[in-house]
Formats: C-alpha cells, sequence, structure tokens
C-alpha cells in the first residue's frame, strides 16, 4: 500500500511541476538562454541513463556497440526510432554471431 501511495504522490507533484509552468509564464515566452538550457536536459537525462544502466555491471561489449551505433546515428540526424532499432539490431546480432 505505501507504494502505491508513493507513486500517487510523485505522479501528483510531477503534475503540479509540469502545470506550474504554463501558470507561471502565462503568455510570456522563455528568454533564449533558457530555451537552449531547456533543450540539453533531455540528452543530459538519456546519457545519465545510459552511464547508470552500462556502468554497474561486468561490461558487455555488444550492449555497448549498439548503445554507441544509436548514438552515432542520432548524432548524425537519423530519425531516433530508426536509430534504436539499428542499435538493437546490432546488439542482437553480435550476441548471436559471438556467442
Amino acid at each position: 500500500m505505501k507504494v502505491w501511495l508513493a507513486a500517487l504522490a510523485v505522479a501528483v507533484v510531477n503534475w503540479l511541476m509540469k502545470a506550474g509552468g504554463p501558470l507561471l509564464m502565462g503568455e510570456r515566452r522563455l528568454p533564449p538562454a533558457a530555451v537552449r538550457v531547456v533543450a540539453l536536459i533531455a540528452p543530459v537525462l538519456l546519457a545519465g541513463l545510459i552511464v547508470t544502466e552500462l556502468g554497474g555491471k561486468r561490461l558487455d561489449w555488444t550492449q555497448l556497440a549498439g548503445v554507441g551505433t544509436a548514438g552515432i546515428l542520432s548524432v548524425l540526424r537519423v530519425p531516433l526510432l530508426v536509430a534504436v532499432a539499428a542499435g538493437i539490431i546490432l546488439t542482437a546480432a553480435a550476441r548471436l554471431l559471438l556467442g
């Protein structure tokens, strides 16, 4: 029961934070510096997720190759779904061929 209550509390706080921005800003635009910072939030969070996911255990080279492939394709402006699919396919093929 405590887990569900905690999940509900996090969901409510998340919703309030998301609703707070438009309520506080109204019709005003963000300054250009703030827009640049907000644009960098998603890549930073993704990088943090990758580091925590890959760094906490024995290094799996096939997984690292797949993540690297997806990252390189993303930098080359390939659509994200295609980049992720290529990373998954490369990881699966490397595991299949290398054992």
